[in-house]
């Protein structure tokens, strides 16, 4: 089974730069997409219906041409769930699962703080939020693959300018201790680290400068899993020739 993430910070543009023709060459079971910044009927076009699959997506409800997640399947759903019960952060079209027998596919796009305080407030409060949510997964009897930008950094091996980052939304102390929560104490696997333990390599660049052609990046885009699946996780990679967004899509091979 091959799951990729991706976030395409804008999927028309995305469409544009090629990333439906790299998606068919895949074969991917599985495409998780984030930051659509599209509704539904704006998408159409046959590409963003690719052959064989069921496309699957949930838009912001409250800004158009904002955040937005989507899942493309070759094997239909049994269950298509878009909402967690709070509306602010469902509102903004951040969480998309489709299940499949005992197995959950979710594509999650988790906030940034970036933007200022009233933002990072908000992140910190949807920490707090969903931590019980997937303590509830964790404990359902299903096996779980959170795929998605997450907007936070885990450890130094994760983004080059780790010291001057340390006051910076998504390498902030609070956030990394959140990750440390996840991943050390309630069992949740990073698949990268899971197969790449020491590995550096990043799936987000800024725009500024010549952050990606000097590969000056973050590592913010997971397959959070179940520590079920830990022994089905088989390879995995992030994909930097060609550029469909400021971030790179990661591919994960799962034993069947």
């Amino acid at each position: 089974m091959r799951i990729i993430t991706l976030n395409t910070n804008g999927i028309r543009s995305a469409a544009t730069k090629g990333v439906f023709d790299w998606l068919r060459r895949q074969q991917a079971d599985v495409v998780c997409l984030q930051e659509t910044k599209a509704q539904e009927g704006q998408l159409a076009d046959a590409m963003f219906r690719p052959d064989g699959h069921h496309c699957l997506y949930r838009d912001a409800s409250n800004k158009k041409g904002y955040s937005g997640v989507a899942i493309y399947t070759r094997r239909e759903p049994d269950q298509v769930l878009t909402e967690l019960g709070w509306d602010a952060f469902d509102n903004e079209g951040r969480y998309l699962e489709a299940r499949f027998g005992k197995l959950s596919v979710v594509s999650l796009y988790f906030p940034s703080g970036s933007s200022g305080d009233e933002r990072q407030q908000f992140k910190f409060k949807a920490m707090e939020w969903i931590t019980p949510i997937f303590d509830a997964w964790l404990n359902s009897g299903r096996d779980y693959v959170i795929c998605g930008d997450w907007n936070i950094v885990h450890t130094r091996n994760d983004i080059k300018n780790w010291s001057s980052n340390q006051k910076n939304s998504g390498c902030l102390p609070e956030e990394r201790a959140w990750l440390d929560l996840l991943f050390n104490q309630r069992g949740w696997v990073d698949s990268f680290r899971a197969i790449k333990p020491d590995a550096v390599e990043y799936t987000w660049w800024s725009n500024r400068g010549r952050a990606r052609e000097n590969n000056v990046g973050w590592r913010i885009d997971y397959q959070v899993v179940s520590p079920s699946l830990r022994e089905r996780l088989k390879a995995c990679s992030i994909y930097r020739d060609e550029r469909f967004s400021d971030h790179a899509p990661y591919t994960v091979d799962y034993a069947d």
